[in-house]
């Protein structure tokens, strides 16, 4: 006899963060999904409503401790995790009456609380109704893959070490398999992500893996030349820019994965970037980006900074203006610094007041703003591929080139476009380009 679907136990989730936390979101969801119970929408229908948090800088901290205040307020039965999870006291304080709070990467213990206080229902085969892929909270063709945890790095803006350790690869095999089932159901396009990429496979000495039974090496080139027999495309986030790096340009110009590179770079000043724990070799990462745009003239380089750090005088700034101008990098987020409890940063002298901050922020934008136009208008009258995400029934079509990330990078507007579908695959004419966008046509065979 099939239980009655009236009395499966409902699960409200709240998710909150970055797309690593989107990952462990995912993950908890597909082991509550195989055990039985249900997700729902909204904190009424609810048993117990989970609500995973993001604790990396303050602004981040509020929104947790506010989406946490809700749950309660609307429910009153809340499990806390994710990586605001790590500092239980913060959270208790403000909100005491929270049942159980665990750190990031807690998949197991979440579950174990979910089943404390709301029992797990009986499993029945005939109703369920999990895929083998899991439940991904991205549309269907494309989805996250989270190939480690943790960071051995200790930027002193930084406090990700502290809430999710050091790095902890996962088995090449077990990402393998991962991908291949996600592009089995319909994945079109994998973002590989962790907190520092490059480093993959480096805490365990690059050892040996397996897919298949044919031995695999761990590490973020071994991985990337088994991705790229997938079939799609394959884009890689949170590049540390070890010299290593340089190995996978070349895959990028044989097409075997997109050429894209997310690498935070964060400053340019070497001054600046010595207080914040990074690398300092300015000269040798423009001769790098140089070498690279000659190898694969397609590639795409997405980079990050901080302006306002502690002790960033006009003299640093300018350097980072000179460095955008000289670089010329295709897409780039900029950030106020802010303090992060925790963050060794804090104790640093001369904290820069929020209105130098402010200034040159915009004055940073400003200029990449400007190079951004010129680096898209370069691509008026191309032919590039773009990859739809959504077809809007009243304007057309909207989609991304291979030079676009979802969520944080420009989009291409397929105006009047209505006989593709998410997930299609186009040839598009770019006819129009301004500061982050495109405009184009599809080109159809004749």
């Amino acid at each position: 006899m099939s239980q009655n679907t009236n009395t499966v136990p409902k699960v409200g989730f709240v998710s909150l963060g970055c797309p690593k936390n989107l990952v462990d979101s995912e993950r908890i969801l597909t082991e509550l999904r195989t055990d039985g119970y249900q997700v729902v929408p909204s904190y009424d229908d609810a048993d117990v409503v989970i609500v995973n948090t993001c604790g990396f800088i303050d602004s981040a901290v509020q929104e947790s401790l506010e989406a946490i205040g809700e749950a309660l307020a609307e429910n009153g039965k809340v499990i806390v995790t994710g990586c605001l999870g790590a500092k239980e006291d913060q959270i208790r304080e403000v909100h005491p009456k929270v049942l159980e709070i665990t750190g990031p990467h807690s998949y197991e213990q979440v579950l174990a609380n979910v089943r404390k206080y709301v029992p797990k229902p009986a499993h029945d085969p005939f109703t369920s109704l999990v895929p083998e892929q899991g439940v991904k909270l991205t549309p269907r063709h494309y989805a996250y893959l989270k190939i480690s945890e943790g960071c051995n790095h200790r930027c002193t803006f930084c406090i990700i070490p502290s809430m999710r350790g050091d790095l902890d690869s996962r088995p090449v095999g077990e990402v393998l398999s991962e991908a291949q089932r996600l592009v089995e159901a319909g994945v079109k396009e994998l973002l590989v992500i962790s907190q520092d990429t490059s480093a993959y496979g480096a805490d365990i000495k690059h050892r040996t893996g397996f897919r298949d039974g044919l031995p695999v090496k761990t590490s973020m080139i071994g991985l990337c030349e088994q991705l790229s027999q997938l079939g799609v495309w394959v884009r890689l986030h949170y590049v540390y820019p070890y010299p290593h790096v340089d190995d996978v340009i070349p895959l990028m110009a044989e097409g075997k994965i997109l050429p894209y590179l997310d690498i935070p770079l964060q400053h340019a000043s070497p001054r600046i970037l010595k207080l914040m724990k990074r690398p300092g070799a300015v000269e040798r990462t423009l001769e790098r980006i140089k070498r690279w745009r000659e190898i694969c003239p397609e590639l795409t380089l997405r980079s990050t900074f901080i302006v306002g750090f502690p002790g960033e005088t006009e003299e640093d700034f300018q350097m980072l203006l000179d460095f955008l101008t000289e670089a010329r990098l295709d897409r780039v987020g900029c950030f106020k610094y802010s303090p992060v409890e925790g963050a060794h940063a804090n104790e640093l002298p001369d904290q820069v007041p929020e209105e130098i901050k402010e200034e040159r922020y915009h004055r940073f934008m400003q200029l990449q703003q400007q190079i951004s136009a010129e680096r898209l208008a370069e691509k008026i009258g191309r032919t590039l591929p773009v990859i739809i995400d959504e077809v809007d029934e009243e304007e057309g079509a909207v989609g991304r080139s291979m030079a676009d990330a979802p969520e944080i990078d420009g989009m291409v507007y397929l105006n009047g476009e209505f006989d593709v579908q998410p997930g299609d695959i186009v040839m598009v004419n770019i006819e129009h380009a301004d500061e982050y966008d495109l405009w184009g046509s599809v080109v159809r065979e004749a």
